[in-house]
This record gives structure tokens, C-alpha cells and sequence, in this order.
């Protein structure tokens, strides 16, 4: 069984838990590593038992921790060769054998029985990507910070039984908002990041596609608010068709389970169904168990 959460999620910080009873993987680690490990602690996970953390890009917001969680506990720490030489100084001194380079061209490489694949990410950094990870049965897929919805991006989604896909702004409250025209014209810019209308054509092709748990994330301090992204995300949804489940604090196996029919696959005659969740900024989001 996946367990899949994010831990934190915004400008802030980020970090994602992804894991089995033989693997553990964090993607990013932009928080301390005491909130990190605290965070691990409240979903009952040991961060001693992280096998790796996966990084997307260098930016602080994702790596803050990163360097002080490898030292502390042994954790493998997996980028591409362009965000190592841009994180490394920043990330500090570790062992040879936990600083692990991978090739985004070079297929999937396995952690611990899960599978795991990067792919490239629109965004201003030195070689950003996204991640799918798969226990052969299921797949998760964390991609935050991405400023346009090519086709390719959303063919890596595309199959996946849980995501976790960006939020960052209300285009009337960036607009209309603090941030000088330049820093709005990044955040707008294909390089920038994904505003709530397009979050929601996002999420809604997924579901229709069978996609069942949608985690929003990192959501703009100034420029969103958590009601404001979720309204806007599931009104698009339930206007394409998608019937949205409300869960408690976990989203439980059964709501994956095989056999579920997709809008898709049925000609439109039975609705899609998905869970829908808004990452805190400063805490763990409902738990999915897959």
C-alpha cells in the first residue's frame, strides 16, 4: 500500500512523503529538518527510515532541510546533475554514496521496490522535473512549480492514481495584489507558476482520465487562499462532470479500488469521482492510502 501526503506545501516550503512498509522517499525538503521531522512524526512515520529524498529544483523553498536530514539520518539525497552543481553549496557536505545524480534521460531507476521517474518541469531553475513513483500497482505524481500546461506534462500525470499539481494564485488577487509588474510577469510567464483556472482545467481532464485523489499545492501566501483555490478548482471540476467525494483526515484504500469505472471508459455515462485536498503551507494534508 502507498501512503502519500505533502507535509508542507507553499512559497514557504515544501516537502512531500511518498512511501511503502519497504520504502520511505521525501520529495523536496524546504522546511527545517526539526519541522520536517516533527511533521513525519504526527503521520506516523520515523524519518530515520527515509531512504531518499527526491529533489525537484534548487530552490530554497525545496532544499532548506535537505542537507541537514542526509547528515542526521544517512538519507540519499536524488537530483540531476544541473540542480546538484546549482544546490551544492546550499545542501553542504555529505557522504559520497548519498549524493545519488540521475539522468532524466535514462528511464526510471528503483528505491527500495518503488519505482521511480523524473520528467521536466517549465519552470525558471536550473533543470527542474516532477516525479511519479509506482509500486507496480499504483502510481503517485508530485509536480509543483510549473508554469504552462504542455501535452507532455500532462501525459506524465496522465494514469496516476493520486497527484499532487500546483496552485499558486488567484489571477485577480496577483493582478490586483502587492507584487510589482515584473515579479507578476515571472509568476504569469511559462516559466512561472500555475494560477487557480488552470490548476482546475488540469485537474479536471485527470479525473475524467481516472485519476482519483488531487492534492493542491503550493498555494501563494499573498497571492491565494486556501478556500479561494479549492472553490475555484472544484467548480471547473464538477462543471466537466467530475463528482467530488469528501473524505476526513485519510482517504482510504477502498476508494481506489480496482475495477472503478472512469467517465472515459464509460462513454460519459457514469460520472468520475475524486477526492479533493488543499495542502497547508504549514502542516501535513489528508493522508491517501492507495
Amino acid at each position: 500500500m502507498l501512503k502519500f501526503c505533502t507535509l508542507f506545501s507553499g512559497s514557504s516550503g515544501n516537502c512531500a512523503f511518498i512511501g511503502t512498509d519497504r520504502a520511505k522517499l521525501l520529495v523536496d525538503a524546504g522546511v527545517t529538518a526539526k519541522s520536517i521531522e516533527h511533521e513525519l512524526g504526527l503521520i506516523g512515520e520515523d524519518p530515520g527510515e527515509v531512504d531518499a529524498i527526491l529533489i525537484t529544483h534548487e530552490h530554497i523553498d525545496h532544499i532548506r532541510g535537505a542537507g541537514v536530514l542526509a547528515r542526521r539520518y544517512g538519507i540519499k539525497i536524488i537530483a540531476n546533475d544541473r540542480t546538484w552543481r546549482a544546490m551544492d553549496q546550499e545542501i553542504g557536505k555529505t557522504e559520497p554514496e548519498q549524493r545519488i545524480v540521475i539522468d532524466a534521460s535514462s528511464g526510471s531507476f528503483y528505491v527500495g521496490g518503488l519505482e521511480v521517474s523524473s520528467f521536466t518541469i517549465p519552470h525558471d531553475a536550473a533543470d527542474p522535473v516532477g516525479y511519479t513513483v509506482s509500486d507496480r500497482r499504483h502510481r503517485v505524481t508530485v509536480a509543483t512549480d510549473t508554469g504552462f500546461l504542455s501535452p507532455s506534462l500532462f501525459e506524465h500525470f496522465k494514469g496516476s492514481d493520486a497527484v499532487l499539481i500546483e496552485a499558486n494564485h488567484d489571477l485577480d488577487m496577483l493582478e490586483n495584489g502587492p507584487y510589482p509588474r515584473y515579479l507578476i510577469a515571472r509568476i504569469r510567464g511559462n516559466r512561472g507558476h500555475l494560477s487557480n483556472v488552470s490548476c482546475g482545467e488540469l485537474a479536471s481532464k485527470l479525473a475524467l482520465g481516472g485519476t482519483r485523489a488531487i492534492i493542491l499545492g503550493h498555494l501563494s501566501k499573498e497571492n491565494n487562499l486556501p478556500e479561494v483555490a479549492y472553490e475555484t478548482v472544484r467548480r471547473t471540476m464538477e462543471e466537466s462532470g467530475v463528482v467530488i467525494v469528501d473524505h476526513t483526515d485519510v482517504i482510504p484504500p477502498d476508494f481506489f479500488a480496482p475495477g472503478s469505472v472512469t467517465s472515459e471508459q464509460a462513454g460519459g455515462q457514469y460520472p468520475a469521482e475524486a477526492g479533493l485536498v488543499v495542502a497547508p503551507r504549514y502542516g501535513h494534508s489528508k493522508v491517501i492510502l492507495i
